[in-house]
């Protein structure tokens, strides 16, 4: 607890003690002593646990916004002690005040829960002076390209590459994996992993406002602007619900006694005015309007912790209806770490000049599949013998090399200047070459499809998804292979970025009502399909930059196994949701009843209100706790 709720704590249990001392008054014989109107003692406990409800309700009125909690208490124990109810008007703040307190700290542990996430911001950065020596500033104040220094035990400040060291960091909070990873020199580094054993000198490659940590507590921060549909309602229906029943409780205290009169019978004003109290204590909706914001914000606090990133409850919500996942193949169902496994020349083309020129035109592009081959080719390349360079998106490149003309790229490139090529049975992806305006020859290239892909697969089918896609612009015999190997029902192959959107296009034509479209994919390609889908789901890339802009969830560890687990998420925080509309619903509808029929007295209000909250609050909470859905998604090995 909190200074503040250990504070309301001690005022519950001092009034609480008082209350219980002025009911064993009478026994002891002590008011003959010292005769005491019972009202001076009974509002002893109501201020000591009560005044700042009045005080709330005070400047509620004041405001001009008096419909809410706070004043419906008020009105309530002032009324009860009125007509004399002073045991039950104590009573009535006292279990109001024990409710507010169950929800203060069921909220804060929600808030815990993120507590591990949020402490990734960091204090300080070592940063390096021109004389060798290190200063500690403000990681504000660290410029790009500047060089830091990150000692065992403390957290990385700013994103980076390693210079010198070799370490193991721990990025639990980044990824919600136990397992440490080894860096070093040359290895990107992320701002929030923590460092373990060695000595890390990095240099800085974006600015701590544009670094992954930033954009991650960005992004936790603002997830409780995007409220889901439920909460909206809940939102919207306790302003209207909160003045009907006061204004239904003031008809229920006033027409009954003038229709009585107006038949000639006794009016009995206090015994309505009574039925009028409690239907207002009943009537509270503590329940719906704390209970639901905490259900989505346990689930959220939950999925953080297994490294699973929802941008916000609607998005928590709309991922529960999920029936149609799509996917993209490359980094997302596959490793993304491409190798040359054949270089098949034309005749009359030596294999390692067709290698050569294919690295030396692709040279400047950071693709895997470039970087492949630059790796194949062993050995350092020169820019200089490279000029004209011309990227065709969903193509290749065309370029000059050596002062000859050379294209690189897909079939559809070769298509596109007139070349014929032969057909490929391997699988993998089939880099063709031409130079001088003939074909020279093609690269064979195979991916790594993930260990975890086809467990994926599996689990957002036992989850309840009706079809599985996969997009990818490779060719027919790479796709169909993955597809096979992985379960996937249906594959599109050879498709242009601007196919992607068409294709999730028609797919969402075709979905049933109410059920909802997923696109996963690696957040920097796919950013138009990751927009225009339902749910956009990223992988992280720990902490790519386009998936945390693009996606409405990001999976920090880019393990496609959490996609089923964040669905599991979603739809128990979603069922816990209902399970609380519904049951709040259906006491206060037969607690209101019963209430203004006379047949409920205070206590019975009591437990509508503050007992119906505190049961929506334990069930709230339950959100909470991801460990049984990551055991079912075998993420606990």
């Amino acid at each position: 607890m909190n200074p503040k709720q250990k504070k309301m704590l001690y005022r519950i249990l001092i009034a609480a003690a008082l209350l219980v001392l002025i009911q064993l008054l009478p026994l002891t014989g002590l008011l003959e002593l010292a005769p005491v109107p019972m009202v001076l003692l009974y509002l002893i406990p109501y201020f000591v646990v009560g005044w700042d409800v009045l005080r709330k309700a005070a400047l509620g009125v004041k405001n001009r916004q008096p419909f809410d909690e706070c004043f419906l208490m008020a009105v309530a124990t002032v009324g009860a002690f009125a007509l004399g109810e002073f045991a039950e008007g104590c009573a009535v703040i006292l279990f109001y005040q024990i409710g507010e307190l169950f929800q203060s700290v069921a909220v804060g542990k929600s808030r815990r829960s993120i507590a591990a996430l949020m402490d990734i911001r960091p204090d300080y950065a070592n940063l390096e002076q021109p004389d060798g020596s290190f200063a500690q500033v403000d990681p504000d104040e660290v410029e790009v390209g500047s060089v830091i220094v990150v000692e065992p035990g403390e957290r990385v400040p700013i994103d980076g590459v390693i210079l010198e060291g070799a370490s193991t960091l721990n990025t639990a909070a980044l990824t919600g994996e136990s397992l440490p990873r080894d860096a070093r020199a040359g290895d990107e580094i992320i701002s929030g992993c923590v460092n373990i054993s060695g000595l890390l000198r990095v240099r800085t490659t974006k600015e701590f406002g544009e670094s992954t940590v930033s954009r991650i507590l960005d992004l936790v921060e603002n997830s409780s602007m995007k409220k889901a549909r439920a909460e909206n309602f809940i939102t919207r229906f306790a302003r209207v619900y909160t003045p009907a029943v006061c204004y239904s409780a003031l008809a229920l205290a006033l027409l009954p006694p003038l229709v009585l009169l107006l038949l000639g019978r006794p009016a009995a004003f206090g015994d309505w005015v009574y039925r009028a109290l409690t239907f207002l204590v009943i009537s509270c909706p503590c329940a719906l309007v704390i209970s639901i914001p905490l259900s989505f914000f346990g689930g959220i606090g939950g999925a953080s912790t297994c490294g699973i990133l929802v941008k916000g409850s609607t998005y928590l919500e709309e991922l529960s209806r999920t029936g149609i996942v799509v996917f993209d193949k490359t980094g997302t169902l596959t490793q993304g770490v491409f190798e040359v496994t054949g270089v098949y020349p034309a005749g009359g083309v030596d294999a390692a000049a067709l290698l050569e020129t294919a690295a030396l035109a692709e040279s400047y592009s950071k693709h895997p599949i470039s970087q492949s081959l630059k790796k194949a080719c062993g050995k350092e390349l020169d820019p200089a013998r490279v000029d004209q360079v011309e990227e065709l998106g969903g193509y290749g490149i065309t370029a000059q090399v050596d002062g000859r003309p050379a294209a690189v790229g897909n079939a559809r490139l070769m298509a596109k200047l007139g070349l014929t090529v032969p057909a490929a049975s391997q699988p993998g992806t089939l880099v063709y070459v031409a130079i001088d305006g003939a074909y020279a020859g093609y690269i064979l290239i195979s991916d790594v499809v993930k260990p975890t892909a086809a467990q994926a697969i599996a689990g957002l089918k036992r989850a309840g998804v009706r079809r599985t896609v996969m997009l990818t612009g490779d060719a027919e015999p790479v796709a169909k292979a993955v597809a096979s190997q992985l379960g996937i029902g249906e594959y599109r192959a050879g498709l242009l970025p601007e196919d992607k959107v068409a294709q999730v296009e028609a797919l969402l034509d075709e979905k049933q009502p109410k059920e909802n479209l997923a696109f996963v994919g690696d957040g920097i390609n796919d950013a138009p399909v990751l927009s225009r889908a339902d749910i956009g789901i990223a992988m992280g890339a720990l902490g790519s930059d386009a998936a945390i802009e693009a996606a409405d969830i990001v999976l920090m560890d880019d393990d496609p196994v959490r996609i089923a687990l964040a669905m599991d998420i979603s739809r128990r925080t979603v069922r816990i949701v209902y399970q609380n509309i519904v049951f709040a619903l259906a006491i206060k509808a037969a607690c209101l009843a019963l209430g203004a029929l006379g047949l409920a007295g205070m206590w019975l209000a009591i437990f509508a209100d503050v007992g119906v909250m505190v049961l929506a609050v334990l069930n709230a909470t339950r959100a909470l706790y991801t460990r049984d859905l990551v055991r079912r998604n075998g993420l606990d090995k």
